[in-house]
């Protein structure tokens, strides 16, 4: 008899994971390594919101909390949804989670039986159908390809859709795209799952504020007020506030499916660090100032990237609205030989051989359900950006027939 659950047979590591440690150890062995693998910024938490966790230490907020968050922080979460999204949640319609993953997955398993299918627009951020499969359910992938700029079509989701379907998940800025879906867009989106009263609405808003140029961010349940009974609006603080230590995720939604997942967390972790929740709420409620000197920071070098991975040889890279990752196709590469002649036959050949050749490492699009792409993440100085964009040129210049 089989030791480990049968589940984990349908489950596969995280690519992003391996991609960074696989450069740890290569940069551990002597090699000169550009790791472009990892998704967080690379800038500091804000002062204010470390000297919030520094004064919580000192007040001795260092016990358990309520499962679902401490009172201050549900507080602000409500606000933080009038104030940026227009919509009206109760402190008691919130749970802070430890981390957006957490949200998600308890979501999940509050949610899914087997048979349930969960609709997942291609590329996807990699943990996304692993976590259905954990909790029962049945991903379903949709494509969304360059073509569309990495965007789902109202026309693809109504496809998609079968009396099997309970949720919709839902990512805008996309991880790993960059993609973002404008009001109108998302509003045909939206026309459609009205139409369909049995599938709720999973959005994954964590790069909400990493948006470009005169783009304006907006949520689902905001953009139609009818799926706000089955819409489950989740965020966090890793992005925006350069948080991702301090491990939290929020949400807010219908009241019963919050006192689902607040049972679940309470027998699985209870509740999140007492203090990065105290940060937490500092985050939320305290100076916004950093926000947009970050996102300019961000845009530049979104553009930098952009522009010399269209300069590479056999590289298209389109520009995408928001997050801080390019998602650039490397079909024309397919077939390729390198200077040692090594066929390139699909994205993985090709990340591959770039780590190999020039200590550049990035993701291979298939990890995210569609290649042959490959995602790079532009959260790190113009400096090693240069580098690497010159190093990536240079390999696919070497690429022969």
């Amino acid at each position: 008899m089989a030791f480990l659950a049968d589940v984990l047979d349908r489950v596969k590591p995280s690519a992003t994971i391996a991609v960074s440690q696989k450069a740890r150890e290569l940069k551990a062995q002597g090699m000169d390594v550009i790791g472009l693998g990892a998704g967080e910024p690379d800038f500091d938490t804000p002062d204010n919101i470390k000297a919030a966790a520094i004064d919580a230490i000192n007040r001795g907020e260092t016990k358990y909390t309520p499962v679902s968050g401490i009172p201050e922080l549900r507080e602000a979460i409500a606000k933080k949804f009038k104030r940026e999204n227009n919509l009206d949640y109760t402190p008691a319609q919130t749970i802070v989670g430890t981390g957006g993953k957490q949200i998600l997955f308890n979501a999940f398993m509050a949610t899914l039986n087997p048979g349930d299918e969960v609709i997942i627009p291609a590329p996807y951020w990699v943990s996304y159908p692993e976590m259905v499969a954990i909790c029962g359910g049945t991903p379903v992938f949709v494509t969304a390809g360059i073509e569309t700029n990495f965007k789902l079509t109202p026309e693809a989701l109504e496809t998609a859709i079968t009396p099997k379907t309970k949720w919709f998940l839902f990512n805008s800025p996309s991880n790993p795209s960059g993609a973002a879906y404008s009001r109108d867009e998302l509003k045909a989106l939206t026309d459609v799952l009205m139409r369909h009263e049995h599938v709720w609405v999973l959005t994954d808003d964590m790069y909400e504020h990493l948006v470009y140029g005169d783009f304006v961010f907006t949520t689902p349940a905001e953009v139609e007020p009818g799926l706000y009974d089955r819409t489950l609006t989740m965020n966090g603080v890793s992005k925006a506030y350069a948080m991702t230590g301090w491990r939290i995720g929020y949400a807010a939604g219908p009241l019963p499916l919050i006192k689902a997942m607040d049972m679940i967390q309470g027998q699985q972790t209870s509740g999140a660090c007492s203090i990065a929740q105290w940060a937490a709420v500092e985050a939320l409620n305290g100076t916004q100032d950093f926000i947009p000197e970050n996102r300019r920071i961000f845009e530049a070098r979104r553009d930098l990237v952009v522009s010399m991975l269209n300069q590479a040889t056999g590289l298209e890279c389109p520009s995408p609205e928001g997050a801080f990752y390019v998602y650039p196709s490397c079909k024309a590469l397919i077939g390729k030989k390198t200077p040692a002649g090594k066929v390139i036959e699909t994205d993985v050949d090709f990340v591959t051989a770039l780590l190999e050749a020039e200590g550049v490492a990035v993701v291979q699009g298939s990890a995210f359900g569609l290649g042959p792409n490959f995602r790079i993440s532009y959260a790190t100085s113009e400096k090693l950006l240069e580098d690497a964009c010159s190093r990536i040129q240079r390999f696919c210049a070497s690429l022969k027939d």
